[in-house]
């Protein structure tokens, strides 16, 4: 039986922490789907394409990694996509109540569906999405937390600013 995990999230941006999280997926599953979620909801500072894109280019050289957005309850997307876990990243204690929150309604849409936990590497578990916006926007250097195609887009939301 292949294991086929989706790790769902805005990805708004796509940092190094979650490039560190898919990388040790991939070893650790036949197949990793990086499922990136319309969730307008959020307000993200960029629209799905863009954030699938960016994604394509930090992960595309992945062998087993997918990359793609969805905007289904996430355990349709799953079972569409033939996935066996959700995969889900543990950057600090705040984040586990919440995470076990979803992990308990998931299992109750669909039991047959795991969710797996992973933390990040030491030098990655303080970096959120939202920490490199708002450095970012005030003119800060973020190159040490995302890929240089997430710095070339974040400049440019700068300018159009």
């Amino acid at each position: 039986m292949s294991v086929i995990a989706v790790y769902p999230g805005t990805f708004d941006p796509v940092t190094n922490g979650h490039s560190d999280l898919v990388q040790r997926a991939s070893r650790l599953f036949d197949s990793v789907i990086v499922a990136i979620a319309a969730n307008p909801a959020k307000t993200p500072l960029f629209n799905l394409d863009s954030r699938v894109g960016m994604a394509k280019k930090v992960l595309g050289e992945i062998d087993n990694v997918e990359v793609c957005g969805f905007s289904d309850l996430l355990v349709d997307f799953a079972r569409q996509s033939n996935a066996n876990v959700i995969l889900r990243g543990l950057r600090a204690v705040s984040d586990f109540e919440f995470e076990m929150q979803l992990a308990s309604m998931n299992r109750r849409l669909d039991s047959s569906i795991e969710t797996v936990f992973m933390t990040p590497a030491e030098e990655t578990s303080f970096i959120s999405a939202s920490l490199v916006k708002e450095v970012a926007l005030h003119g800060g250097d973020v190159s040490q937390f995302v890929h240089k195609a997430v710095v070339e887009e974040l400049a440019q939301v700068n300018v159009r600013l």
